[in-house]
């Protein structure tokens, strides 16, 4: 698999509306040194590749240390790409403001969405600019000063962020109109049937809930751009999670699979309609490649799957 997108996992972010989340500090003084308690001071190398079971624990601390350490040149490396206040769900380039997942973007004004798994909060940034009423929710402490890193260069209104497990979402029933996650959370928490539930707790009645993720095919196939990556040689039927650990044996990285079925299930099991089901063929003039993602593969097997649910009443 590819660490390519931002996830999420646990926080102590307290609960209540989103209005009630206790404000992010960041501190330029300490832009460029570990920022949070028990960050290793450097990326560990050498960590062994396997397919084992994980859980919810094990995932979450994986997360929350993996995108600390990797925030920054994660941000180098693709910041360009999202910009800093554009909503693109996916290496395809797919944009929200064409798109349209969430609605007309007229209809987003005065409306509370949360973002799940936001990284820097570039799309929070965009539906602000919509009149939306955002919050950014995030494992990593990291990322989430990287948003504010955003906002005080931008010198506008800072974007609310909590620091947070999206499966155990701090907010108040009924919180929020929508909610998002642009590759962020899904993927890295063991429990998504959990996750969605939670998510559909915090939505409002009608409320849509958009996310994309990793083409659940590409599980099938080598996670490389070249030619090697068009030949399966994994079973789409196998959910062990995919694991990087260290000579201990500590999970560093952790990626859950979930075939195209599964995610239906989670979605209607929680009690959510799904609506539309995107899978974005690789757009023409698209040179950039993303990890696993290139002009290659993508004329022969999809990169991303997007799915568009509404809370049912």
């Amino acid at each position: 698999m590819t660490h390519s997108t931002p996830g999420d996992a646990p926080g102590d972010a307290p609960g209540g509306a989103p209005g009630d989340a206790e404000p992010f500090d960041y501190d330029p003084a300490g832009y460029n040194v570990p920022s949070s308690p028990g960050q290793p001071d450097e990326e560990e190398d050498g960590d062994e590749a396997l397919r084992r079971d994980a859980g919810e624990q094990e995932s979450s601390r994986a997360s929350r240390h993996w995108w600390d350490r990797n925030a920054d040149d994660y941000q180098d490396e693709h910041g360009e790409f999202l910009g800093d206040d554009r909503f693109t769900w996916c290496p395809e380039g797919v944009d929200e403001a064409e798109a349209r997942l969430l609605g007309d973007p007229a209809g987003l004004k005065g409306a509370d969405v949360l973002e799940i798994g936001s990284g820097a909060a570039q799309c929070s940034r965009w539906l602000a600019a919509q009149g939306a009423r955002p919050v950014a929710l995030d494992i990593s402490h990291r990322q989430l000063q990287h948003s504010r890193r955003i906002d005080l260069g931008r010198g506008l209104e800072p974007v609310a962020v909590v620091q947070a497990d999206a499966a155990v979402l701090p907010f108040a029933d009924g919180s929020f109109d929508h909610a998002c996650s642009a590759y962020g959370a899904v993927p890295f928490s063991a429990d998504t049937g959990r996750l969605m539930r939670e998510v559909h707790r915090v939505l409002r009645p009608g409320g849509r809930w958009v996310f994309s993720v990793t083409h659940p095919i590409r599980w099938a196939f080598p996670d490389e751009p070249g030619v090697e990556g068009l030949t399966a040689t994994s079973s789409y039927f196998d959910r062990t999670p995919y694991v990087e650990q260290d000579e201990q044996g500590v999970a560093t990285y952790v990626e859950h699979h979930r075939t195209l079925g599964d995610r239906v299930r989670e979605l209607v099991a929680a009690g959510f309609a799904l609506v539309d089901l995107v899978e974005p063929e690789w757009p023409e003039g698209l040179e950039q490649e993303w990890g696993g993602w290139s002009p290659l593969r993508g004329e022969h097997i999809p990169g991303t799957a997007i799915f568009v649910a509404v809370r049912n009443g």
